[in-house]
């Protein structure tokens, strides 16, 4: 029990939460447990914003029921890196034992205050998923530098405290920030850089509090004494040295310069012998040390203090789960029974990724400007990206991921509520995103306001609720304090209208709110439709169509209205862009016209009909196809477009900010390049259709003749350009994963092609880590996500593939699904997923060796760094301390735009991977139409214009719409047919599912069903198949 407080709130503590509400920590998705019989006593603690709270606790409950409570009164979801310290009778500090009876390690409650603190430092700030956990870690830095602990040069010191100053008092104002100084200690020698901490201070307006955070963190964890503890020792030559703990080890310090460093994969066993502390190496011909490495402490107690937290931290970091308790023995015990107690750093990653937590807010304390939990440190002061991969800790965003911005009407200025419901959610000044995963809306397009009604949420309770569900994007104008954000209104590595954290791959947040259908309508307005095969082979042209004609519109007006007004970009580029794409555009739309009159004339709505003469297609096919054949000499241009625009970005850096502005607008919902390859992508989409036409008509029906024709010549064109089309592809994803990687110089290489990328664990010393890699022609190279608000993989290394072999290892190492890659230079042994993951990699990789073995071109490192530097920063090393690195993730930021919503993120956070040939698929398998979209636990069906391509749906209200509301990455969901027990009495339903997210979908005729289906399941349904045999002569 807590005693409420006398003030208005605490520091810390979510405004409107009840105090018996909360998620334990300990015990995932219960609350606080319940308390033994007995007299009850107060215990009392402090916060890490230094305010104290009573908790009642009976005088038989173990320490866990004390250190819930805390997690519960302050809705902490990540409670498993703090801990409970206080000063026991000997006057030294430990750890409250969460095992034991809280008043057997507390002997005088009334006069002891337990301290709330951080006990374990994780290496990466980004793995911490909610705000609140990163603003408590902020304010344990903000301690560690005020009492002297956290040791680091005058720049790094300065920077800090100017982000700490920051998420106060907001931006710089001189004389408040000058008397705030005065009045407020951060470091021990604050006066002496007073000035450079006001000059660091100056460069962050309009940066939030959730920002001032992350990057604080970004700061600290570079610095050698992030999270050390020192713990007095004498090696055995008497030498004063101090001991450590870190996720890495035991380290080893003299003064506060760290000279030795133990990796928990080097220590066979940690022991202590009255006050000798013993450190047992795995034997190593190599190793210059001893066998046994003994160090002396002040006593047994300060020995068996630091051997606790040695093996909490072992446990914590490198264990998969809570280790189970020891058998009790029979007569005699021997050695401690100490055990750690708690879920491991990977247990609670994973429960926060599966788990639909609420977002609630807190109250900063010390914080002068309004301040909302409901955002993530990126998605404040940066913009989020673009493809829906949105989404993440999108689900997984970790992480990553999670973006929420204050929504405001377009073109208007309103009061904060009406801008906060103008799309639905509420008014949150900003947060970076994971994740999770993402779709990327602009901020500065135009177009209406999407209705309020349209992505209102279900109820809290609601099992619907898009809690952490796969990412979603809600478009709207993001704002901090007044300043326009560049961002996109996401939900999804962001935050659902409640506020409530989303996992970064979480799916769209559409409600039944608004476009309800009747069903007993809907069923008598299908009735009126024709009912033939053909009639919706060609309404799938109709509705594709109008797709086709919005993205060459983001070509033809919308990026060429930007760059005609940008003097800096070379007027040959965009006289080769409106020459290339404008004459296209055109006869698009006359061809769209007539198809338009056709259906019309074919649903009945003109007298025409009548006559009979107007239930066909495959004349206007044919002659607009024969058309479209004179226009090939454009379209041969279209890769030269692409060439020399990426020419122009390369050469001048005002191009490329230009470009990758538009990007970050929401009309411009997929990389941009895609859309300069959609006319070459829409011939196949012609060819599909009639190849359809023609397996469903008899060769005697009027409509077969023209069918056929148009089919021969548009198969001509394909064959045409398909070698332009397969190079230009290749050519445009190498220039997508150039902007997800950082550390790689020429990607683009002429030759190079790429083949998979996808998520993997990868076996070191520190046991399995997630990397992303990506296979190319040539080379294999692994990744790990970036720790910068950016987002971008950064490269650890490469293995060549010439000379390279693989082999199956599941045996060899104990890990289920891994296999060894032997190089030139190194081996690596990695593991996938499932069994069919490990298949599709091992299959690509040999089929890649080959290629490597094949060609004669050399080979060319990707890496600007050396493969030794990048590997030592993964295992470890100690990095260079610098001000440009440690201002490093605010300028990547302000150089490239958040990338959180890519395929590359997706595959991240859902631990999946994705082939060259699993693209070419989904280039073929784009599809459009209206679906009717329903909860699990709803009662009405919502109507949609949904939009299918590059692996995810893109919702919008209607066909007219400029740019998607919200959008779902599909890559590893489930599409099934509802069974009888989920009572959906509805015909052509398909229900996607992923984890605990569920949605239904329901087309108006058999075979749009299984066309959904079918192009469905191939983006979630990951191909396994060879490039084919042509392929490698095309480069």
């Amino acid at each position: 029990m807590v005693e409420p407080a006398d003030r208005p709130s605490a520091a810390g503590q979510r405004l409107s939460a009840p105090e018996s509400f909360g998620v334990s920590t300990l015990e995932p998705g219960l609350r606080a447990p319940a308390q033994p019989p007995g007299r009850l006593v107060s215990i009392r603690v402090q916060m890490l914003d230094d305010t104290q709270e009573v908790f009642q606790i009976s005088q038989r409950s173990p320490g866990k029921v004390l250190f819930d409570l805390v997690c519960v009164h302050l809705n902490l979801a990540e409670g498993d890196y703090f801990g409970l310290e206080y000063q026991d009778h000997r006057k030294m500090t430990v750890w409250l034992d969460l095992l034991k009876p809280t008043l057997k390690q507390i002997r005088r409650p009334k006069n002891t205050i337990l301290r709330f603190v951080v006990k374990f430092f994780p290496p990466d700030h980004t793995q911490l998923s909610e705000e609140l956990t990163r603003y408590l870690f902020a304010l344990q830095i903000k301690h560690d530098l005020a009492c002297g602990r956290l040791i680091c040069n005058d720049t790094s010191a300065a920077l800090m405290v100017s982000h700490i100053i920051q998420s106060e008092i907001g931006d710089f104002d001189e004389t408040q920030s000058w008397q705030h100084l005065l009045h407020n200690k951060y470091l021990p020698d604050q006066d002496a850089i007073r000035d450079k901490i006001t000059e660091c201070h100056r460069k962050h307006v309009g940066q939030t509090p959730a920002v001032s955070d992350y990057q604080l963190l970004e700061i600290a964890r570079r610095l050698e004494m992030y999270g050390v503890r020192l713990h007095p020792a004498k090696d055995r030559e008497g030498t004063k040295l101090s001991l450590a703990v870190a996720h890495t080890g035991v380290l080893v310090f003299q003064g506060y310069t760290k000279i030795n460093a133990f990796n928990w994969s080097k220590v066979r066993k940690l022991s202590f012998k009255r006050k000798r502390f013993l450190i047992k190496l795995r034997a190593d011909p190599t190793n210059a040390h001893h066998d046994t490495l003994e160090f002396a402490m002040a006593s047994r107690d300060c020995c068996k203090i630091f051997w606790k937290i040695c093996v909490e931290y072992h446990a914590f970091f490198r264990l998969f789960e809570e280790p189970k308790p020891k058998p009790k023995p029979i007569l005699f015990t021997r050695g401690s029974s100490f055990r750690f107690s708690g879920r491991t750093q990977k247990q609670i990653i994973d429960y926060v990724k599966d788990s639909e937590l609420k977002k609630v807010p807190f109250e900063r304390k010390h914080s002068k400007i309004l301040s909302n939990s409901g955002m993530s440190p990126q998605s404040s002061s940066f913009r989020v990206p673009k493809e829906s991969a949105m989404s993440v800790q999108l689900a997984d965003q970790p992480d990553s991921a999670r973006l929420a911005h204050q929504a405001e009407s377009n073109g208007s200025e309103e009061p904060p509520a009406a801008a906060s419901s103008t799309n639905g959610f509420h008014d949150i000044p900003a947060a970076p995103g994971s994740d999770p995963i993402q779709s990327r809306q602009n901020h500065h397009g135009t177009g209406s306001a999407p209705d309020p009604q349209f992505l209102n949420p279900e109820s809290p309770g609601s099992e619907d609720s898009p809690l952490g569900s796969p990412h979603v994007v809600v478009n709207g104008n993001g704002s901090v304090n007044g300043q326009g954000m560049g961002s996109t209104g996401i939900l999804g590595t962001g935050h659902s209208p409640e506020g409530r954290l989303l996992s970064p791959l979480t799916s769209p947040l559409l409600t039944d709110a608004g476009c309800v259908r009747n069903d007993d309508e809907e069923e008598a307005r299908r009735k009126k439709f024709p009912t033939d095969k053909a009639y919706f082979i060609a309404k799938e042209l109709l509705t594709t169509e109008r797709t086709y004609l919005k993205d060459l519109q983001v070509i033809t007006e919308s990026f060429q209205g930007v760059a005609g007004k940008d003097e800096a970009f070379p007027d040959s580029v965009k006289n080769l862009i409106s020459a290339s794409y404008d004459p296209v555009y055109k006869f698009h739309q006359g061809f769209l016209r007539e198809v338009e009159q056709r259906l019309a004339q074919w649903e009945g709505r003109s007298n025409a009909h009548i006559k009979g003469d107007y239930q066909r297609i495959g004349d206007i096919l044919l002659k607009n196809i024969q058309g479209l054949r004179q226009l090939t000499v454009h379209l041969q241009k279209h890769s030269e477009c692409l060439v020399e625009l990426e020419r122009t970005c390369r050469s001048s850096r005002k191009a490329e900010a230009l470009c990758r502005d538009f990007e970050q607008q929401r009309v411009c919902y997929l990389p941009f390049n895609i859309f300069l390859l959609r006319p070459l992508h829409r011939l196949l989409h012609y060819k599909l259709i009639l190849e359809r036409l023609c397996k469903h008509y008899p060769p005697t029906h009027d409509d077969f003749r023209d069918c056929r024709a148009a089919l021969a010549d548009i198969s001509e064109m394909v064959l045409q350009l398909q070698g332009t089309m397969m190079k230009m592809e290749n050519f445009q994803k190498l220039l997508e994963l150039k902007k997800d990687l950082t550390g790689i110089d020429n990607l683009a290489f002429p030759g190079r092609e790429f083949i998979r990328l996808g998520c993997l664990s990868k076996l070191s010393g520190k046991g399995l880590q997630q990397r992303m890699f990506f296979l190319f022609s040539d080379c294999l190279v692994y990744t790990s996500r970036g720790m910068t608000p950016s987002n971008q993989f950064k490269v650890h290394g490469q293995l060549p593939l010439y000379g390279m072999t693989i082999r199956e290892s599941e045996e060899e190492w104990g890990v289920p699904h891994s296999f060894t890659l032997f190089g030139q230079r190194q081996s690596v042994v990695v593991a996938a997923s499932c069994a069919s993951e490990m298949e599709r990699w091992v299959e690509d990789i040999r089929m890649a060796i080959d290629l490597a073995e094949q060609s004669s071109s050399p080979n060319t490192d990707l890496l600007s760094t050396s493969i030794s530097d990048n590997k030592l920063s993964e295992d470890g090393g100690t990095e260079l301390e610098s001000e440009e690195e440690l201002c490093g993730s605010r300028s990547s930021l302000e150089r490239q735009g958040h990338r959180g919503n890519t395929t590359v993120h997706v595959c991240w956070h859902r631990n999946t991977s994705v082939s060259m040939v699993d693209f070419s698929v989904a280039v073929e398998n784009q599809l459009s139409g209206n679906l009717l979209r329903k909860f699990k636990n709803s009662n009405g069906w919502q109507k949609l214009w949904v939009v299918f391509t590059n692996f995810s749906l893109f919702f919008y209200k209607s066909h007219q719409d400029d740019y998607p509301l919200a959008s779902l990455p599909l890559l590893g969901y489930s599409v099934t047919v509802p069974s009888e027990s989920e009572n959906i009495h509805k015909d052509y339903v398909f229900k996607l599912h992923f984890k605990s997210h569920v949605y239904y979908f329901r087309s108006e005729s058999e075979y749009t069903f299984e066309r959904w289906m079918e192009v469905i399941r191939s983006a979630t349904c990951s191909a396994s198949r060879s490039l084919p045999s042509t392929r490698k002569d095309l480069y």
